[in-house]
């Protein structure tokens, strides 16, 4: 059996004492970092690469800086080297200037490592770490993984929804079941919950969001489309086969409205 390949046996990165890696799996309002990687929105990415928390400084001027996404359980993909050129002496914001290493850039975006991170800590020495992050994948393009994940995994903003929302495998998978959904504004945390029945069920339904962000519902048509953009979410409450009676779904939207309260709280009238 080959000895597998490190990370660092592509990098080439000599100090190890002066490097560190930040391994990145959420953001603040449950933002999905891999979402920005994906909506080529480095520049958020980076911000959080270098973001301090309350009174602890991420890194030191001349470290090197490793930044990985996860994409999906011990899988992380690299987005960046840099080097730190300035401390900025800020907390809860970003910390520190620094200057992208330019060698290393044919591998942003393309590079898979395998790595079970078994510590809370999610910066850490690159010597401690390095050697037990084994090459996966070397991509011929930038990373895109459209792929549907599953009914109970989908949980997406706005954003993530307009791009694959007609990738066939979601398209497949949306408009061959009825069901219930969220809809959430994580700017205030209110709720709308909505069926799909019709045309298309669940793709039909959603698409319409991508269109125009309201789908007709009557308290999300008084909110700018831009504000919508920004800040909705959508995830699936439950499915149902296609010859599923659509009153059993109707009624199952009501028992949802009621048990999150969205009516209430939220954004549904009905």
């Amino acid at each position: 059996m080959s000895e597998p390949i490190k990370l660092n046996d592509l990098l080439g990165i000599e100090d190890l004492e002066n490097c560190k890696v930040r391994f990145l799996t959420s953001l603040s309002n449950d933002i999905n970092p891999l979402d920005l990687f994906r909506e080529n929105n480095l520049e958020d990415l980076m911000k959080w690469l270098f973001w301090n928390y309350s009174n602890h400084k991420s890194f030191k001027v001349g470290q090197t800086a490793i930044g990985l996404v996860r994409t999906q359980g011990n899988k992380w993909l690299l987005f960046n080297v840099s080097k730190v050129t300035e401390d900025l002496n800020t907390f809860n914001n970003v910390g520190f200037r620094h200057q992208t290493l330019e060698q290393h850039q044919k591998y942003s975006g393309r590079v898979i490592v395998e790595y079970n991170n078994k510590s809370q800590n999610l910066i850490r020495l690159a010597s401690s770490v390095l050697h037990e992050c084994n090459v996966s994948q070397v991509l011929e393009q930038k990373y895109e993984d459209d792929e549907f994940p599953g009914y109970d995994e989908v949980n997406l903003p706005w954003v993530s929804l307009s791009r694959v929302i007609n990738k066939q495998a979601w398209k497949t998978a949306l408009e061959n079941q009825k069901g219930v959904y969220l809809v959430t504004d994580i700017n205030n945390g209110k709720m709308y919950v909505g069926s799909a029945y019709g045309d298309s069920m669940i793709h039909g339904r959603w698409l319409q969001y991508t269109k125009n962000g309201h789908g007709g519902n009557v308290n999300l048509k008084k909110l700018e489309f831009e504000y919508i953009k920004k800040n909705f979410r959508y995830s699936i409450l439950e499915i149902y086969k296609s010859i599923t009676d659509d009153k059993f779904i109707i009624k199952r939207e009501a028992w949802w409205k009621e048990a999150l309260q969205s009516r209430l709280h939220g954004y549904n009238e009905n």
